[in-house]
């Protein structure tokens, strides 16, 4: 079977990641068949790995390595309805691939911390917006962090499709992930450094699947 070029290059870069590119490849395949039908992403991780959920977000959410035009029935339709300015709105759209960052309401997310319980709090954002077909990524260098791990019960529960990024061990995610990527390492920093070229491979992959560029 051959290698996707972007998972070439990753290796290339990071070698010591050798390990983990099944894993990375399986995590790609599980997005893009939630996209195939549907579905979304559900991110979410503390600290350091809540930054990267937001950073995840960012890539898929608008164009990452090239711009993503709108389909030309969309364009056609702004500018049928809106003369005056639908050209702008066509012309500033990107093609996205939805997916939410669990760790972006801080409104939602401090009320039910002080109401009801702080490691459920995304949980219950995955109760609220998970569909079976979905997929939710919890990111954690050590595999323990109580409110991804309850995210991810809550996911399995639903009919929810899981990946971890985290470390060595792996921790309790383990048990709870369908796809899960453990980065040969114990040290946090070292962890998150390799997780960050890992998604972006993710992102590029899922860019050139679904927008590809014209011949």
């Amino acid at each position: 079977m051959t290698m996707n070029p972007v998972m070439e290059q990753l290796l290339a870069k990071y070698p010591d990641l050798q390990g983990c590119s099944e894993a990375v490849e399986q995590a790609f395949e599980t997005i893009r068949a939630s996209y195939r039908q549907g579905g979304k992403l559900l991110v979410c991780g503390n600290g350091g790995s809540a930054a990267d959920s937001e950073h995840i977000v960012g890539e898929l959410m608008k164009g990452f390595m090239y711009r993503r035009p709108i389909p030309e029935e969309k364009r056609q339709k702004l500018l049928d309805l809106f003369p005056d300015n639908g050209g702008y709105l066509a012309d500033h759209l990107q093609g996205a691939l939805p997916a939410i960052s669990l760790v972006s309401h801080p409104a939602l997310s401090a009320a039910f911390i002080n109401d009801v319980a702080a490691d459920m709090v995304y949980a219950q954002q995955v109760y609220g917006y998970g569909k079976p077909g979905d997929v939710v990524l919890g990111l954690s260098t050590s595999g323990n962090s109580k409110n991804v791990v309850h995210a991810l019960q809550v996911a399995r529960a639903m009919g929810l499709r899981t990946i971890g990024l985290t470390g060595r061990g792996g921790g309790k995610m383990n048990e709870l992930c369908d796809v899960i990527v453990r980065v040969p390492y114990e040290s946090t920093p070292d962890i998150q450094e390799r997780h960050l070229p890992i998604y972006h491979a993710l992102c590029v992959m899922l860019e050139q699947e679904f927008f590809p560029l014209p011949e």
